[in-house]
């Protein structure tokens, strides 16, 4: 009689670390599962996701994700940025350039606000100082996440994608992360060009994919 109440109680147990892991496994791979009703998230049914073929990764168009799933990817990181996912939506769409590249961006300078200048400086992108700006440690500082996002976008839509910037470098407009990286990020500042064009891609494709972590 006891062997088979223990048994019970195993196979109960056995189920709940199953179900345990079935949801913790939704959570990290789609932001999805029981544990976002908990937490009082929606879910990512309720996201429409443009797939999209984007095979030259061309920073301007629609957005490919929501404000919500941008606010999801910053609190799984522990960001200090967390809520500020609808500002870098809508300047991302006022600008014309889709957030995601934008949130690529962020992860691979300084993880989210987490480590390094941006930490420090609110920045999203370490922008190099110059005049007109506030700056610490020779870089652009910020007093809100909004103001960075702001200015990024700024410097992507008029230095790059309509070329003040890259013309008198490179003699082209960039609107493509292969020909933005090696200016934004180039090797004579030590930065690993086909790595960096690599991990803007990457970030791009998992959370079009609908994925939290990259």
């Amino acid at each position: 009689m006891a062997v088979g109440v223990v048994r019970r109680i195993l196979l109960v147990c056995c189920v709940l670390l199953l179900w345990c892991w079935w949801q913790g496994f939704l959570l990290m791979e789609t932001g999805s599962g029981l544990l976002v009703q908990q937490l009082a998230l929606p879910s990512l049914s309720s996201v429409v996701f443009l797939q999209g073929d984007d095979a030259s990764y061309t920073v301007t168009g629609p957005p490919t994700i929501s404000a919500a799933f941008i606010d999801r990817v910053l609190a799984a990181s522990g960001s200090p940025a967390t809520g500020s996912g609808q500002a870098l939506y809508d300047l991302g769409v006022r600008s014309g350039i889709d957030p995601v590249y934008a949130l690529a961006f962020f992860l691979h300078e300084d993880r989210f606000g987490e480590t390094g200048i941006g930490a420090a400086n609110h920045s999203l992108g370490n922008i190099r100082c110059s005049a007109g700006y506030a700056c610490t440690s020779g870089f652009r500082s910020y007093v809100t996440w909004a103001d960075a996002y702001q200015d990024w976008y700024h410097l992507i839509l008029y230095g790059y994608v309509r070329g003040q910037v890259t013309i008198p470098l490179v003699g082209h407009v960039c609107s493509t992360v292969d020909e933005i990286v090696p200016v934004y990020a180039p090797s004579s500042d030590k930065n690993d060009v086909a790595a960096y064009r690599a991990a803007i891609k990457h970030a791009v494709d998992t959370w079009r994919r609908g994925r939290i972590w990259v």
